[in-house]
């Protein structure tokens, strides 16, 4: 953890003014760094969903599915797994990983293609016609640890950098 030395209270002020000044960058480099580990964790589960041939893409509940299809694992993959801008809410900042967009496969029902977001939540919990496939709860599990040291290290570095 990062510690203060500091000397009389005029040099103490000046390294509080300093990191106020720069909390939010500090903190924002950290968030992100932790948020790309568990990012790439996800993602290196979404490259492992067992993929099915399009013509076995429609399960029962007596035989669901348990996989993707090629063109739903590449809307995962390509354009639709992001992380978003950090907030701050109730004087915590934080930013989300999710879906977003549209895969290649066009229905009735989504002329524009399948959302992403709905692809990813039918796998990861399942459905009556797909099997559960979890890919985000065990990434998040995994990399919990090493988001957390990443950040801590970030926050000492930056801190140890300001007090220069």
């Amino acid at each position: 953890m990062a510690a203060f030395t500091f000397k009389g209270l005029e040099e103490y002020e000046l390294k509080l003014a300093k990191l106020e000044r720069s909390t939010e960058k500090i903190i924002g480099k950290a968030v992100y760094a932790g948020a790309g580990i568990v990012a790439d964790a996800v993602r290196k589960n979404i490259s492992s969903l067992p993929i099915v041939p399009p013509k076995n893409s429609f399960g029962t509940t007596t035989a669901p599915i348990s996989g993707v299809t090629a063109a739903q694992k590449a809307g995962l993959l390509d354009g639709g797994f992001g992380v978003s801008r950090m907030q701050l809410d109730n004087g915590y900042y934080h930013v989300k990983l999710g879906f977003d967009g549209y895969n290649r496969t066009k229905t009735k029902k989504y002329p524009s293609g399948q959302p992403n977001i709905l692809i990813a939540r039918s796998v990861e919990n399942g459905t009556s016609f797909r099997s559960k496939q979890p890919f985000v709860s065990p990434a998040v599990r995994s990399s919990r640890k090493a988001a957390e040291q990443k950040m801590k290290e970030i926050l000492d570095e930056e801190i140890n950098r300001l007090e220069k």
